[in-house]
């Protein structure tokens, strides 16, 4: 069983390393964008109609892309003042539940975020701008962010329940 977990890890792990770059590259192209409209508006008096649109669906993007990454790296914000105090069998018993609530919580949001895309592609539903940019596309990265992170979320679970029956019930 050891042997699937460990495929899946790694698959979940590049997956999400990916995903993690493409959300730098989605940044990285905010900071020259907003650069490029500075430069426009101030140097110019030319702004844009369109840096705006653009730059907060590429943060969105890398939000919702960075979601797996970030949770394997440890980096979401957590509060562990009370967590600290705890014993190490109560620290995996609470750490299973949240997972495990966790798990069903980006579910629903895998299966309702899906559901925009449909729809928003169906009915070809625009951005109200002047760009009339098609709202599926950005609205697909909730649905691939949350996809991985439910897979991480997954991989979470499975390697904190191994590690709970490895021995970790005691202080």
């Amino acid at each position: 069983m050891s042997n699937w977990f460990n495929r899946y890890d790694r698959a979940v792990e590049r997956l999400s390393h990916w995903a993690g770059v493409a959300a730098g590259l989605c940044v990285l192209a905010v900071a020259f964008i907003v650069v490029y409209e500075i430069i426009m508006r101030g140097l110019f008096h030319s702004p844009t109609e369109w840096v705006l649109e653009i730059s907060t669906y590429l943060i969105i993007v890398a939000g919702f892309l960075g979601l797996a990454v970030t949770l394997r790296k440890h980096g979401h914000i957590k509060v562990d003042f009370i967590q600290g105090r705890l014993s190490r069998r109560t620290r995996h018993v609470l750490d299973i539940i949240t997972t495990v609530l966790s798990i069903v919580v980006f579910a629903v949001f895998v299966v309702e975020s899906a559901e925009l895309v449909r729809q928003s592609h169906e009915f070809n539903k625009l951005s109200p701008s002047i760009l009339r940019f098609p709202l599926w596309i950005p609205q697909l990265s909730l649905v691939i962010g949350s996809t991985l992170l439910f897979l991480e979320l997954i991989r979470q679970l499975w390697s904190t329940v191994l590690e709970f029956n490895r021995g970790g019930r005691g202080d």
